[in-house]
């Protein structure tokens, strides 16, 4: 399906984009531009859009590896790509360009959704980034400049105030792998995650001409959200080419990854069965036959150690490798950039914040309901890990129960504890941007090396678009494009 797809419109796509030299230098014919139908776009950018990123799952301390340094566990990386401006944002500009053709707002609305999303993580990856020139080339901009980060914030808040005002019941939506067409449900996503990108500004107190707090709790009071996990934004896998699950079949999940200590010990300490639904067994627990719910047959490598003494662990038979469904089942849990259990921890650390009336306890434990439902719904055979689990009964206990009463601080480490448990292989990487603007969950660190605040530019930037790059690192981190230049969220 894929590759239909694009060998329908990938002439089109060229002569769109901005960013990336090697296609500005493709000479095409501007009036000869294929049309593509929208919906063949809308399924191939949400396909793209939604896959399972793993990288943050060293870097969040969830996962390690032992066949070498992995530079993210070890918080030593260094540029990232900017290929997201070819393979998702061109094309969700052309979608929304065929759309305008036959005009379906509601294509329109989708394609401003996906734009924030796209340009929301590249912004929180790099700083500044081109935004109002980028995706420009078809109008002969080939070298955009970079706005700031601020601009962009506010930018996108507006694109998404915009898709909420056009998305409708009126113009179909075909090829939705998302929502099945089900405009509702786009306009519950549109807005919940209006609110991610306010509470991820928590630093802040205003974006642009957006007050953070009022504009949060105007949304929250006003405008429709997600109310339980079928509104999750979620990508739902299938047994079948290019619809399989993102890490199926990948050779490292079967050999040199293992699960964090830092990640499993907060699931034994609550006795937490979620926990068996990510990790397999030791191999001496095994051996052993201790049952599979037995959480002293779990155990986890120092993210901080050295390779070579978490391989030893191996060798005592005393470490947990990733369950090994996620890469031998072709379908497992969907994927989410945006769930249910997600929005109810903004909303409860929004309520602690004070941003919005209601009960934080609520929202939090509403969030932690709903991440247990979410599993016992999707992973198979549900009852192997949480037969006579009481969830209620899990939300009384001294580590998970939460007291509004406490101060705010104690209040945001639970809420962001919690909030990582939900997050093994979803939301990309919301938990390692949650623990850099809050410092919850505390991440165990390897003395003298600090937690990486961005990732620094691409080498294409320097060679094709470096003036507006140098300019771009001047006016944020005084010319230097460091990993622990601190960016505008998060001053």
């Amino acid at each position: 399906m894929k590759n239909i797809i694009k060998s329908l419109f990938i002439v089109g796509l060229l002569a769109l984009t901005s960013c990336e030299s090697n296609l500005d230098t493709i000479n095409e014919n501007p009036n000869d531009q294929a049309s593509v139908d929208p919906k063949f776009l809308l399924t191939y950018v949400s396909q793209n859009a939604f896959q399972v990123n793993g990288d943050n799952m060293y870097a969040s301390r969830m996962m390690i590896g032992t066949d070498g340094e992995n530079t993210y566990q070890y918080m030593k990386w260094g540029e990232a790509s900017f290929d997201v401006y070819t393979k998702g944002l061109l094309n969700t500009v052309k979608m929304m360009q065929e759309a305008e053709k036959i005009n379906n707002k509601n294509y329109q609305a989708i394609g401003k959704f996906y734009r924030a999303y796209y340009f929301f993580n590249l912004s929180l990856k790099f700083g500044s980034i081109p935004y109002s020139e980028a995706v420009k080339g078809e109008s002969g901009i080939t070298q955009p400049k970079y706005d700031s980060q601020e601009t962009v914030m506010a930018g996108i808040l507006t694109e998404l105030k915009e898709a909420n005002d056009l998305i409708n019941s009126n113009d179909k939506i075909e090829g939705d792998i998302i929502y099945n067409g089900d405009a509702s449900k786009w306009k519950k996503l549109i807005n919940s995650f209006r609110l991610k990108i306010l509470v991820t500004m928590s630093k802040k107190t205003t974006i642009g001409s957006y007050n953070i707090a009022t504009e949060f709790a105007s949304i929250a009071e006003n405008q429709p959200l997600m109310t339980s996990i079928t509104d999750n934004g979620e990508l739902k896998f299938a047994d079948a080419a290019d619809s399989r699950y993102t890490m199926f079949n990948n050779s490292g999940y079967g050999s040199s990854l293992y699960m964090a200590d830092y990640f499993i010990n907060m699931f034994k300490d609550r006795q937490d069965p979620r926990l068996f639904t990510f990790a397999a067994q030791t191999t001496g627990a095994k051996e052993a036959g201790k049952p599979l719910t037995d959480f002293t047959g779990y155990n986890g490598g120092n993210p901080t150690s050295s390779y070579s003494d978490n391989a030893a662990l191996i060798t005592a038979k005393n470490i947990s490798k990733v369950n090994d469904r996620f890469y031998k089942d072709a379908t497992n849990e969907p994927s989410n950039i945006l769930s249910y259990s997600e929005l109810e921890f903004i909303l409860a650390e929004a309520a602690a914040r004070g941003w919005i009336s209601g009960s934080a306890k609520t929202h939090y434990d509403n969030a932690v309901k709903a991440s247990f439902t979410f599993y016992q719904a999707y992973v198979k055979n549900p009852n192997q890990y949480f037969a006579g689990f009481d969830v209620n009964q899990y939300l009384t206990t001294p580590l998970v129960s939460y007291n509004a009463s406490e101060p705010l601080a104690v209040q945001l480490e639970k809420i962001m504890t919690q909030k990582y448990m939900t997050m093994f292989h979803q939301s990309q990487w919301t938990s390692y941007y949650d623990y850099l603007r809050t410092g919850y969950p505390n991440y165990p660190l390897q003395a003298g090396i600090a937690a990486p605040f961005r990732f620094r530019y691409p080498q294409a930037e320097y060679n094709y678009n470096s003036a507006n790059l140098q300019a771009a690192l001047t006016s944020q981190y005084g010319g230097n494009d460091n990993i622990n230049s601190k960016p505008w969220w998060l001053q």
